[in-house]
């Protein structure tokens, strides 16, 4: 009768433990940033433009709290399979749905090219001529003008282009040629749904374009102030402007004369 009550309490000690340990385990896995997330990394590098194919993937795994909706899950390998790079991708660099875009053979699909928890968006855009320049895959920062007075604000930075006009292709070969002979003045971006709802109101209130960035320059400018029709009659205002682009690392006149002399 006696043994009884030993081997109960024997029992509850060892739940206890148990217990203990899986307590142990979750505040260490929370502490850590949550459960493992298998996502995909470049084993070797992919270039721009190539398109991606099993032996250039690999896996790492990473804690919940330090992966977003733009990183590409391992279970969503086959989806990108062929699809080309967008920009230049190093060794051990973790993949996002930014850095591919479907070829012309996908290009019936424009939902297939969509980044998951992004929607596509179609914007008007001024431009005095065609845009043949502009590729789907290529980066832009979207610029809107509004008011009376006509001042200029960065609305979006480093957005990727879906389709130009009806072209969803990265394969500019074939369609150069195309875009040489039609105007274009539809872009259709991969945005979020508040982006979407911004440059709609945009569109309502003013007018649009884009400049188009080096798609490895992946730098978000904070709060970039807006600009008025003022500054083009003011120097001082014109000044500040140039000063930033150089505070920013681009080249001087005198800078882009040497490298042009260097080239010849």
């Amino acid at each position: 009768m006696k043994v009884k009550p030993v081997f109960l309490g024997l029992l509850a000690g060892i739940a206890g433990i148990v217990l203990l340990v899986m307590y142990m385990r979750r505040f260490e896995q929370d502490a850590s940033g949550g459960r493992r997330v298998e996502l995909l990394v470049a084993v070797t590098p992919i270039p721009r433009g190539k398109p991606v194919v099993d032996d250039m993937l690999g896996t790492r795994e990473v804690p919940q709290a330090y992966v977003d909706d733009r990183s590409i899950r391992a279970s969503d390998k086959a989806k990108i399979l062929g699809l080309r790079a967008t920009m230049n991708i190093p060794v051990e660099q973790t993949l996002q749905w930014t850095d591919v875009i479907a070829t012309t053979d996908d290009q019936r699909d424009l939902s297939s090219l969509v980044q998951p928890g992004n929607r596509a968006m179609p914007i008007r855009v001024v431009f005095e001529d065609e845009i043949p320049l502009i590729h789907p895959g290529d980066f832009v920062d979207v610029i809107g003008v509004f008011g009376d007075q006509k001042e200029a604000s960065v609305l979006l930075q480093r957005v990727i282009v879906l389709a130009t006009g009806q072209d969803t292709g990265s394969d500019r070969a074939s369609t150069d040629k195309t875009r040489s002979t039609v105007r274009m003045s539809t872009l259709t971006l991969s945005v979020s749904l508040q982006e979407g709802q911004l440059l709609a109101l945009a569109m309502e209130k003013g007018k649009l374009t884009v400049v188009i960035r080096n798609p490895d320059d992946q730098k978000i400018g904070e709060n970039p102030p807006d600009l008025s029709a003022s500054a083009l009659g003011d120097t001082k205002q014109r000044v500040q402007v140039q000063s930033s682009r150089r505070r920013a690392g681009m080249p001087t006149k005198l800078e882009v004369e040497k490298l042009e002399q260097q080239q010849r």
